[in-house]
């Protein structure tokens, strides 16, 4: 039996590098002919991902992490049609069936089959239908042929692996949240968080054709990664308010459109930033987005979160200025992006020079035996979005 290792959570704090089984086709007892085995040639370390490894969420001990997969197909199940052998191929980290009726409406964030105990799945995930992660050598993929979208150019592909690995996630994720909240030509947006999902937001907010793109954050290094591609930036940690530092960079204290992409964990502002204040970027966006205008939320927000500050924010429960929003007519957009429904696009996008998201994000190659460290240096703040090279093929071809 071929050998495989993967990148296991262990407790608050830390994660270990184990010997794994190797996938199988199968689901449980059941055989699973609409699967594939993938050799993984990139996959991703996600902000997601540390909520669960500081130990924020209800993970268990030896669940293998990783939802941002991409890699080679070695083996097909016998009712996979159309993909092969050899393909290489981006993985949404939405598992969906491609039968249901959210799957049929293109909702496939909320697929109703691969999860027994909610709409949703995702590999590697707390509650998300126990799938194995795929920060891993090789992992099993199930309903491949609508699940895989295969790279039409394999030397292509592989001369732009950085910004290709980032399609199973984090680019549809940061574009979802620009387009939900309505980002467009000439718009001026405000994309709180400087991470890897707001980066790629705010370099989506380009491609989208936003005429000034202003992002918040309390870290330095990130807010000069912001800057590196034409963002201006606020930084949290000052005590002039959001609204003058806006009003300082566009002439009024408002906004177009905005974007969360910080969720669960946020801070407060100015001289609260040292607290968790799990509601700010919510009441903050309310604050200075301008009447009628669109909060898209892709940041992550859960049901059951240990470490919450209060009884409330253990189970989710915020206070939320609901009444602002509703005062100014806003339409908010939450939940898991559904990938499929722009990577194609997006794949495009990359491979015809129209955007160069790795650069935007800092994407940063490392080892499998590297992983534990990227997790340590991702939770410092670190300005990168690391991606973790299992087989060193991602490094061969860069």
């Amino acid at each position: 039996m071929p050998s495989n290792r993967g990148v296991a959570y262990i407790k608050p704090g830390v994660v270990e590098i184990q010997s794994i089984d190797f996938p199988k086709l199968a689901l449980g007892k059941r055989k699973c002919g609409h699967g594939v085995i993938l050799r993984v040639v990139a996959t991703n370390i996600c902000g997601s991902d540390q909520h669960m490894v500081r130990g924020r969420t209800t993970a268990p001990a030896g669940l293998i992490l990783g939802h941002e997969i991409t890699g080679e197909v070695i083996e097909a199940g016998r009712d996979v049609e159309y993909i092969k052998v050899g393909d290489l191929c981006s993985v949404p980290f939405n598992i969906a069936c491609g039968r249901c009726r959210n799957c049929k409406e293109g909702k496939t964030g909320i697929c109703l089959n691969v999860n027994p105990a909610r709409p949703g799945a995702a590999y590697g995930y707390v509650d998300m239908g126990g799938w194995v992660g795929g920060q891993a050598e090789y992992v099993m993929v199930p309903y491949a042929d609508w699940n895989l979208l295969k790279f039409p150019n394999r030397d292509q592909a592989l001369a732009k692996i950085k910004d290709l690995t980032l399609l199973s996630d984090i680019f549809p994720t940061g574009y979802h949240g620009a387009v939900t909240a309505g980002v467009t030509t000439g718009s001026i947006v405000y994309v709180a968080g400087a991470g890897p999902v707001g980066l790629a937001c705010a370099a989506s907010c380009h491609l989208l054709g936003a005429a000034c793109v202003i992002v918040g954050d309390l870290i330095p290094e990130r807010l000069k990664q912001a800057r590196s591609f034409g963002c201006e930036t606020v930084d949290l940690k000052k005590s002039a308010t959001l609204t003058e530092q806006i009003e300082q960079i566009v002439g009024r204290p408002e906004v177009d459109c905005a974007v969360d992409c910080v969720g669960f964990e946020a801070r407060g502002h100015g001289k609260d930033a040292v607290v968790e204040r799990p509601a700010t970027v919510l009441n903050s966006l309310m604050e200075v987005t301008r009447a009628g205008g669109g909060l898209g939320i892709p940041g992550l927000y859960v049901t059951g979160d240990p470490g919450g500050v209060d009884a409330n924010a253990k189970i989710g429960m915020l206070g939320i200025r609901i009444g602002l929003g509703w005062a100014k007519s806003h339409t908010l957009c939450t939940g898991q992006c559904p990938v499929m429904k722009y990577h194609r696009g997006l794949m495009q996008a990359i491979l015809y020079g129209k955007i160069q998201i790795a650069k935007a994000v800092n994407a940063t190659l490392i080892t499998l035996d590297d992983a534990p460290k990227g997790y340590m240096d991702f939770d410092k703040g670190a300005a990168k979005k690391f991606i973790i090279d299992p087989h060193g093929i991602a490094k061969k071809a860069a």
